[in-house]
């Protein structure tokens, strides 16, 4: 049992301690992705900057809101919800995608959801430059509020990281997993505060705090627009963080070695 547990934090720590690979691996990944085109990487940048405009402009119209409040709102929302869904979305796939790696190099299996993760990091970075042009149009009313949004971010991806290698191993063992966070995330997308702020709700917003991404967007988001969270929003940031890892570090002890003949 000891040496299955010790197993279990080597395979964590070696992980990270490869981390400049993992990372030159998800930049390599970016870059073939976009191999022979002029502006490589940031198309990434660009869609988002015209989905983001089109739909600004169109909906602050329909909803007669005012487009200096609801295209800063809409953009950091969208952006973070692009970067949330990918990551849920792959991780169905991280260790299924790299069947013939894992059987053959001897490699951390959290290596993998990792390198996912840093990908996706890169891909937000690129359309953090939009999140910069739209509050250099419409400024946000800055508060010293702003600087929970740094920690804010460090624990959505610390929460998106047991996610990922949760649904990873549940993923290798049943397949319908994929299938089935297909149909969800639309579903998901409509009960997260990205086009809105849940006390828009009313007494219905209730429908929103029971999606665990709605924490991730307003805990991040409503610093950013110098807005304070709803008081609950931290204490299950931080419980979703604590229990998460704790039921995934358990379940990755107890199942991490049956990982390459699910796959």
């Amino acid at each position: 049992m000891n040496t299955r547990s010790g197993d279990t934090r080597s395979d964590i720590v070696r992980a990270l301690a490869n981390m400049p690979a993992a990372l030159f691996l998800s930049w390599s990944d970016t870059k073939a992705r976009y191999k022979r085109s002029m502006l490589g990487p940031f198309w990434l940048t660009l869609g988002t900057a015209i989905g983001v405009g089109g739909l600004g402009f169109v909906w602050s119209t329909l909803f007669k809101m005012d487009k200096a409040q609801f295209i800063p709102l809409l953009t950091v929302g969208l952006i973070l919800w692009g970067f949330i869904a990918g990551i849920i979305t792959e991780s169905s796939q991280v260790f299924i995608q790299n069947a013939q790696l894992i059987r053959n190099v001897q490699l951390p299996m959290f290596f993998h959801p990792l390198k996912l993760i840093l990908r996706h990091l890169i891909n937000l970075a690129h359309n953090a430059v939009v999140i910069v042009i739209v509050f250099l149009i419409y400024p946000p009313e800055w508060h010293w509020s702003a600087c929970l949004a740094l920690p804010a971010f460090l624990l959505t991806v610390l929460n998106l990281s047991w996610m990922s290698l949760f649904i990873g191993m549940f993923a290798a063992r049943y397949r319908d997993t994929e299938t089935a966070i297909a149909n969800f995330m639309p579903l998901l997308f409509f009960m997260s505060p990205v086009l809105f702020k849940a006390e828009q709700l009313g007494v219905g917003s209730w429908v929103i705090w029971v999606n665990p991404f709605s924490y991730f967007i307003t805990a991040v988001r409503d610093p950013l627009l110098g807005h304070t969270s709803p008081w609950f929003v931290w204490p299950v940031l931080l419980g979703m963080t604590v229990i998460g890892w704790l039921v995934t570090l358990w379940l990755f002890h107890a199942r991490r070695t049956r990982i390459p003949y699910w796959i």
